[in-house]
């Protein structure tokens, strides 16, 4: 078996709500959602989901090669590019080639890839995330129903303009989840927008009223002294990662003891999310991913040791997709369809606009000029 070639499609996921961190939002609540398509030479295809614009520079590493030799074959495309680089859009690439080749592999073992990986159970534990920020209370509280009516006991909301209205929303949001615990688990993902000072003061604040599971992505993913000082000072864990592009950029924080959680980006693959998770597992630590369209990465999460909790950004799936999971229970149902479990109708795909608000090279998000001065905006504010 060779692999031939590869095919683009994409379509969009329809939020129902504008989305987005302190960061920048998508007030339309319309997403691109890329699909690759890789080819072998006896008709059967894997399917990677993820933006993919480099897949040019690395196809020639896997051209002619035996999918199956998936691990090979990821390595093998991170030398391709050893002297340009593989981090940014060709690491996502690499990361949605490698998703391919493992929904190729398993549908060659007519197996579920959860369960090629080695998993015991389809079920994966996660957590309600919404990609909220631009919600109004109201609306991030129906939002949160929506999700504690399917089971969940832990949820995470973005923050980190104004630290008591984060306060208030997070107040708000655990009175829902009440319901499925006495004691709901909270996090905030404040996106890279603070100084290590900035966190420890806005946690701090939170702390005095509700018991915080964790802050993430407190400073910027490099800043390996500062997520140390902010984990020092804190009572709640410190959870970051999912920016990181190859599981060398993980060790200064290792070696600085200045996480809790590691976090993988679910469009970086398959492979590093468990090589991620191994790296973890020495360290003692939990592993997290984050989540993505359809939630692929799920299905190695369902058969790592130190897996933790997986984020579920929506209950919906892209239009002209039908994915073989169920959200229900607090987390995931993965089915038994063989591969990732991604069929789609490629008419609809066909019929889709390109109207998705992250097709741009650029991305909807643009680091504020007033990053880590935000906190007490509100209160100066009130002072003047």
């Amino acid at each position: 078996m060779k692999i031939t070639g590869w095919r683009t499609l994409k379509t969009v996921h329809r939020w129902g709500r504008p989305i987005g961190d302190v960061n920048g939002t998508v007030e339309s609540g319309v997403t691109e959602v890329p699909l690759l398509i890789l080819e072998t030479d006896e008709g059967v295809s894997g399917v990677g989901l993820g933006g993919h614009a480099d897949i040019a520079r690395i196809f020639p590493a896997i051209e002619g090669e035996d999918p199956r030799a998936v691990t090979a074959l990821y390595d093998r495309m991170q030398s391709w590019v050893f002297k340009s680089g593989h981090a940014g859009s060709v690491f996502g690439a690499i990361g949605v080639v490698d998703m391919a080749l493992w929904d190729l592999k398993a549908k060659l073992a007519n197996q579920p890839l959860w369960r090629l990986l080695g998993a015991r159970q389809p079920f994966v534990p996660g957590y309600a995330s919404g990609l909220d920020f631009p919600l109004s209370l109201e609306e991030l509280v129906n939002l949160h129903r929506r999700f504690a009516e399917r089971g969940f006991s832990a949820f995470k909301l973005k923050g980190g303009l104004d630290v008591e209205q984060d306060i208030e929303r997070l107040r708000a949001v655990r009175e829902v989840y009440l319901r499925n615990s006495p004691s709901p688990a909270m996090m905030i993902d404040v996106n890279e927008s603070m100084s290590a000072k900035q966190a420890v003061r806005y946690v701090r604040r939170i702390e005095e009223t509700l018991d915080l599971t964790w802050i993430e992505e407190p400073v910027r993913r490099w800043d390996a002294a500062g997520h140390a000082l902010i984990r020092q000072q804190t009572n709640c864990a410190v959870a970051t990662g999912e920016n990181l592009t190859g599981i060398e950029q993980f060790q200064p924080l290792l070696r600085e003891h200045a996480v809790d959680v590691l976090q993988a980006g679910m469009c970086w693959g398959i492979s590093h999310f468990l090589r991620v998770a191994n790296l973890a597992h020495a360290f003692s630590l939990p592993v997290s991913p984050v989540g993505y369209n359809a939630n692929p990465v799920a299905h190695a999460a369902a058969a790592v040791p130190n897996h933790m909790s997986c984020e579920i950004q929506d209950l919906s799936f892209p239009l002209g997709l039908h994915v073989d999971q169920r959200i229900e229970n607090g987390g995931i149902m993965l089915g038994n369809t063989p591969g990732l479990g991604i069929t789609f109708d490629e008419t609809t795909l066909a019929q889709q606009l390109n109207e998705g608000s992250w097709t741009l090279p650029q991305g909807p998000h643009v680091r504020p000029e007033r990053a880590g001065l935000r906190l007490s905006l509100r209160a100066a504010q009130n002072n003047e």
